[in-house]
């Protein structure tokens, strides 16, 4: 089976029923999405699948049909990180950092959704993703964070302007 992962194309040969969490895991090891719970009720396998969240950890890889799948390694990188990355160093959300890789896929895709989000939106999407830590006003504080240096973006540019609102 082909996949393209954060942009580069692998092959895989393994059963159709595989977990994508463990073909991207253990066959191409992508590391960002973790274990949790292994039924899709905890969010930290979080991924994109054509710019959709999914628990990779109950999604098939026989599902994927070559779409593109979208990992945190492939949201950004320390020296270029994404408006919801460097909103969450900014609020200095993880605290053990588990969950934080489903917490910043879930809230990307929120954003893409919606840009300016209510607390009430923002609660409500990413309830399905758990904090051990109860980071969640530190998670919300930096999805608004976010939203609000996406709004800011300038396409003409391709850069985020240099004041941000607070």
């Amino acid at each position: 089976m082909k996949l393209n992962v954060n942009g580069q194309s692998y092959d895989v040969d393994v059963p159709p029923e595989m977990p994508l969490l463990w073909v991207l895991r253990d066959e191409l090891n992508i590391k960002g999405p973790k274990f949790g719970c292994g039924i899709a009720q905890c969010g930290a396998c979080t991924v994109h699948v054509a710019g959709n969240p999914v628990r990779s950890c109950s999604f098939p890889i026989s599902a994927v049909q070559e779409q593109e799948i979208t990992t945190i390694e492939g949201l950004g990188s320390p020296e270029a990180m994404s408006a919801v990355q460097a909103a969450w160093v900014e609020h200095q959300v993880p605290q053990c950092g588990y969950c934080q890789s489903g917490q910043i896929m879930s809230a990307t895709a929120l954003l893409a959704n919606n840009p300016n989000p209510s607390d009430e939106d923002i609660d409500r999407y990413m309830s399905g993703n758990l904090c051990r830590c109860g980071t969640y006003p530190r998670i919300r504080a930096a999805i608004k964070t976010a939203a609000a240096t996406v709004q800011q973006f300038d396409p003409q540019t391709d850069s985020v302007e240099q004041e941000q609102a607070s």
